[in-house]
Formats: structure tokens, C-alpha cells, sequence
């Protein structure tokens, strides 16, 4: 059974930077995806960052410059470098996971992805 934890979050001023962690159990697929969400109180679950098995990348228009997806197959963990941190990144981040290798437009779309993790808050000041 796979299982997601995700760390790293907290509250950080503006122009601030954290460090997302999602490690990930049960997980022995060799094509992969996974993936950064966000959902911020009243608004819908956002694609942040993506990642597949092969590292190809996908980033909302957002965070592109400012946030990094990677991932260290050795721990079976999954990383989003945020900087330049803004108040409207304020909100859960998940991280996801799916059992193949999506093509980079679907990477960022929530409903394809089958295992989720809990969350981590997330909240920027100004």
C-alpha cells in the first residue's frame, strides 16, 4: 500500500523561502509520476509542480522561477524548493503520486493521480 507524508511546511514572511518533503512508502513502480498540489481555503486544488520517472518537469505559470520539484530515488522522497515566497501561496500543499509515467500536460491535473498524502501547511505573510 503506497503512502505519502509530506513535511516541511510552516510560516514564512514574504520573500521567504521552505522546503517541501513527501516521502513516500510501499512505492516500487519504475515509471512514476508525482506531483505538488495546493488548496488554499475556499478555492480548488491547484497543480503546483510535477515530476516523472524519466525527470521530466511541469510548473504552474505561478511558481515557475521561484519553486523547484525534484526528487531522490534513494530515499523514496519527493522535494519542493520554494523561494520568493508570496501571500498567495498560502495553503495545503499535497503531494500525489500515480503508477506511470503522465505526459507533461496531465501532470498538473489532480484527478489523475490515485494516491495522495495528508498535507503540509504552508502560510506566507506579508
Amino acid at each position: 500500500q503506497v503512502q505519502l507524508v509530506e513535511s516541511g511546511g510552516g510560516s514564512v514572511q514574504a520573500g521567504g523561502s521552505l522546503r517541501l518533503s513527501c516521502t513516500a512508502s510501499g512505492f516500487t513502480y519504475i515509471y512514476y509520476s508525482m506531483g505538488w498540489f495546493r488548496q488554499a481555503p475556499g478555492k480548488e486544488r491547484e497543480g503546483v509542480a510535477g515530476i516523472t520517472s524519466d525527470g521530466t518537469t511541469a510548473y504552474a505559470d505561478s511558481v515557475k522561477g521561484r519553486f523547484t520539484i525534484s526528487q531522490d530515488n534513494a530515499k523514496n522522497t519527493l522535494y519542493l524548493q520554494m523561494n520568493s515566497l508570496k501571500p498567495e501561496d498560502t495553503a495545503m500543499y499535497y503531494c500525489a503520486t500515480e503508477d506511470r509515467r503522465l505526459h507533461p500536460s496531465w501532470l498538473l491535473v489532480h484527478g489523475t493521480y490515485n494516491y495522495w498524502g495528508q498535507g503540509t501547511q504552508v502560510t506566507v505573510s506579508s
